[in-house]
C-alpha cells in the first residue's frame, strides 16, 4: 500500500510540475505571439482572436469534453491523471491572466519567443505522456489515433491531430504568425519524441565475468532487476567463464558499474542503448 501511494505522489508531483511548466510557456509565449501549434490552447489563441470568448475560458470548456471522450476511449486512470492535469492547467492560466496581465509579447524577437513557446510546452508533454497523462485537449486525440491505428508514434500522432489548426492559422492571423505555427508545430513533435526517447533510454548489457553470483545477485537484490547467464569460453585463453546478459535503467547501470568496479571484479561489460524494453519493471 505504500508502494501505491509513493507512486501515485510522484506522478501527481511530475503532473504537477509539468503543467506549471507549460502554462508559463503558453500564457507567456505562446499566447500573446498568436503562436498555433495546434491543440485546444492553439485553438484557443484563435477564438480569442475572432470572439469575446477569452483563450483560458475556452481551454476549460474544451478540455472538459475531450476529458469525457478520453474516459470513453483511454479508460479511467487516464481520465484521473488528464482530468486533474486539465484543471490545474487551467486553472493556472487563470491565475496568470488575473494577476500577471500582458498586453503583447515579452520581446521583440519572434524567433526567441518561439523557441520558449515550443521548447516548454513540449518538455512537459513528453513529461507528461511518461507518466500516463497528459494535459488533456488534442492529446487526447492523438492518444486515441496512437490506440486504434497503426501509427504508434504519439509525435507523429499529434503532429497531424493538430496540422488543422495551423492551417486555420493561414486565415486568421498573417501569413508570418502561420508560418512561424507550422515551424513551432513541427519541431514540438521532434522535441516530445526526442524527450520521450531520453527518457525511456535503458541500457542492454553484456558481462563475460567469473564469478556469476557476485554480479547476479548485486543485480536482483540491489537493483531488483532479473538477468540472465550461461557458461562461456574465452576464444584467446579457452579458459571457462559465464556470460550475463541483463536489462537496466541508466541509474540502475551506473550502479551496476561501480559495484563491478569497487569489488574489482574480473568483468568484460558492454552497454547498448535501447529505449524500446517489454516485460516486467518496463513497458507492457
Amino acid at each position: 500500500m505504500n508502494e501505491k501511494w509513493q507512486e501515485i505522489t510522484k506522478q501527481a508531483a511530475v503532473i504537477t510540475l509539468s503543467i506549471t511548466i507549460m502554462a508559463i510557456g503558453v500564457y507567456f509565449f505562446k499566447f500573446p505571439n498568436n503562436f498555433v501549434f495546434g491543440g485546444v490552447t492553439g485553438t484557443a489563441a484563435l477564438v480569442a482572436k475572432l470572439t469575446p470568448i477569452s483563450a483560458s475560458a475556452f481551454s476549460s470548456a474544451a478540455n472538459l469534453i475531450l476529458l469525457v471522450i478520453g474516459l470513453v476511449f483511454l479508460g479511467k486512470s487516464f481520465a484521473i491523471t488528464t482530468g486533474y492535469a486539465s484543471v490545474l492547467l487551467s486553472f493556472e492560466l487563470m491565475l496568470l491572466e488575473k494577476f500577471v496581465p500582458i498586453d503583447g509579447p515579452l520581446s521583440d524577437q519572434p524567433m526567441l519567443d518561439l523557441v520558449f513557446a515550443i521548447a516548454l510546452p513540449a518538455i512537459a508533454s513528453a513529461l507528461l505522456f511518461n507518466v500516463g497523462a497528459s494535459s488533456g485537449g488534442t492529446d487526447v486525440i492523438a492518444l486515441i489515433v496512437e490506440k486504434y491505428t497503426h501509427l504508434h508514434n504519439i509525435a507523429a500522432a499529434l503532429f497531424l491531430t493538430d496540422l488543422f489548426m495551423v492551417v486555420a492559422a493561414c486565415f486568421v492571423f498573417d501569413l508570418y504568425t502561420a508560418l512561424y505555427s507550422f515551424v513551432g508545430l513541427a519541431v514540438k513533435s521532434l522535441v516530445i519524441d526526442e524527450v520521450l526517447e531520453r527518457i525511456k533510454m535503458c541500457k542492454s548489457i553484456l558481462i563475460v565475468c567469473d564469478d556469476k553470483d557476485a554480479v547476479c545477485e548485486f543485480i536482483m537484490k540491489n537493483l531488483h532487476r532479473g538477468a540472465t547467464y550461461t557458461p562461456c569460453n574465452g576464444a584467446y585463453t579457452d579458459k571457462p567463464h559465464f556470460m550475463i546478459f541483463t536489462t537496466l535503467t541508466q541509474r540502475e547501470a551506473d550502479c551496476l558499474q561501480e559495484h563491478i568496479h569497487d569489488k574489482n571484479l574480473n568483468a568484460f561489460m558492454t552497454m547498448l542503448s535501447t529505449t524500446e524494453v517489454f516485460g516486467k519493471g518496463f513497458n507492457h
